[in-house]
């Protein structure tokens, strides 16, 4: 056990946010991400019986937010057409709020496809059991000061 660590981050995904330097980025996936597949040259964690508000929450306790890039926060925006509420979204951005001055304005959307791409760089992907569509984060690693 150690202290002042939010006991929801397991060793191994303590060890992955350890490694990740400046500009590394993490997805915290929903559960309908295709984790593995996007993520084979990536570390994926396995999370399946958490949430990822819960995640990112204590994830940020511990991670910095990249401030030399506008939006270190991308989230998987909703295909056209689809009729899909995104409440999750107003979660994380009182999350964000909490840890970074910008607020709302760190976040950024980016289309369906563009999201898997970008996430296919990332140094690792976090697979949760979160049921919320289009619960998709992105983060990028800033520097601790």
């Amino acid at each position: 056990m150690l202290k002042g660590i939010p006991k929801i981050l397991s060793p191994e995904l303590l060890k992955v946010l350890c490694e990740m330097g400046h500009g590394d980025r993490i997805v915290i996936a929903d559960g309908n991400f295709p984790s593995e597949s996007v993520g084979k040259n990536a570390k994926v964690v396995r999370m399946d019986g958490h949430g990822t508000c819960e995640l990112l929450e204590a994830i940020l306790q511990l991670f910095p937010l990249d401030t030399y890039v506008d939006h270190p926060v991308q989230l998987m925006q909703v295909v056209p057409g689809d009729k899909v509420e995104t409440p999750i979204w107003d979660e994380y951005t009182e999350i964000i709020k909490r840890v970074d001055v910008r607020g709302s304005s760190a976040i950024s959307n980016i289309e369906r496809f563009k999201f898997y791409d970008e996430a296919r760089e990332a140094y690792a992907i976090i697979a949760t059991g979160e049921g919320a569509l289009y619960a998709n984060i992105m983060l990028q690693k800033g520097v601790v000061v």
